[in-house]
């Protein structure tokens, strides 16, 4: 049975290219991302993630709700084994596929066959796998003679077109979905939109970053949201979005803790010191 249980989850990580004082100097509101500070070495270091507790069972349908720069990718990347905590931890029980940007694990001196080997290797899907969906990949991609051909000759529709058939190509207990995948031309979409859906249908647990509140709103049962690399609320989606719209705009000061809910949820709420 899959499963995925973070404990204290936080990630951290240096930004090599600048002072820790002209990056500093460059932060306008701290709703827009995670907590900036400078180390002994005087390098900008970056806390992504801070203390985030969740446990998502299987039938959950999750949308991870923020602005950008509040962590919901960076949550992603850690599920999908790309990042690693750098305190607490992650369990995860299952099989994980996760449908990142077209450009992910992706060489473009390399041809469309190869790139669907190298894209595999990277979402952890077995050769002898993919070798055997390799024509199913190729057809539903509908590229055709262009496999034969490097994909830097390919339009970006064209790659992302690629890059959706193999990411959904196998079965995966627990499903990623960042906001940033697309499927190419409109042409295109209607079928892709089907084979997601029905990828997502039969996935145990659905982890959903993306700012179409429409699409998350159809899609996922429990929302999850994130401010500054703090998880803020954790319950019913619409109850999320509530929740969200009310931050919007909002700097929420160092001191204050926030706390999210009603008596009549069934809401799980984390309480938060930004």
């Amino acid at each position: 049975m899959a499963v995925v249980e973070a404990y204290d989850l936080g990630v951290r990580y240096p930004v090599l290219t600048a002072s820790a004082r002209s990056l500093k100097n460059k932060i306008l509101s701290r709703t827009t991302g995670g907590r900036i500070a400078g180390n002994s070495a005087g390098f900008v270091e970056v806390q992504a993630l801070s203390e985030v507790n969740f446990t998502f069972h299987p039938g959950d349908r999750v949308a991870l709700i923020g602005h950008n720069g509040s962590g919901k990718s960076t949550l992603l990347r850690v599920l999908a084994g790309i990042y690693h905590p750098t305190s607490g931890k992650i369990r995860m029980e299952g099989r994980v596929a996760a449908l990142f940007d077209a450009g992910f694990g992706m060489d473009f001196d390399a041809t469309g066959y190869e790139n669907i080997v190298l894209r595999a290797k990277y979402l952890g899907i077995p050769r002898s796998e993919i070798d055997r969906r390799m024509d199913e990949i190729v057809r539903f991609s509908e590229l055709g003679e262009f496999m034969e051909m490097p994909i830097r000759t390919y339009s970006l529709g064209m790659t992302a077109r690629l890059a959706f058939a193999i990411s959904t190509s196998v079965e995966a207990d627990i499903l990623l979905v960042d906001e940033g995948i697309s499927a190419g031309d409109a042409a295109f979409m209607a079928k892709a939109d089907r084979r997601l859906r029905n990828f997502i249908d039969r996935s145990q647990i659905v982890v959903f970053a993306s700012h179409d509140q429409r699409t998350m709103m159809s899609l996922c049962t429990r929302g999850v949201v994130l401010q500054s690399g703090k998880l803020l609320f954790d319950g019913p989606v619409g109850d999320a979005y509530a929740y969200y719209d009310k931050l919007v705009g909002i700097a929420i000061p160092a001191s204050e803790s926030v706390r999210a809910g009603s008596e009549n949820s069934d809401s799980r709420i984390s309480e938060v010191s930004a």
